[in-house]
């Protein structure tokens, strides 16, 4: 299981097509403070739907946005 699964799964549950969480809100939900092997582990909400859209130092902020699958 990975340290983020919390994370995931409160992104995962969540509806809107884009939105942001502080650093401090992600500690909260995923019970750890985001550390740099946040980029490593960010690749696996693809499998929740989601993708990290951008991870803003001067905000302390992460843009979490829906993986719209178009059809074919």
């Amino acid at each position: 299981m990975s340290k983020y699964e919390p994370l995931w799964e409160h992104v995962k549950q969540d509806s809107r097509d884009s939105f942001r969480l502080s650093f401090d809100e992600i500690q909260t939900i995923a019970g750890i403070p985001i550390d740099h092997s946040f980029l490593k582990y960010k690749k696996e909400l693809t499998a929740y739907g989601y993708q990290v859209g951008k991870i803003s130092m001067k905000e302390q902020n992460v843009l979490f946005n829906k993986i719209t699958r178009s059809p074919s």
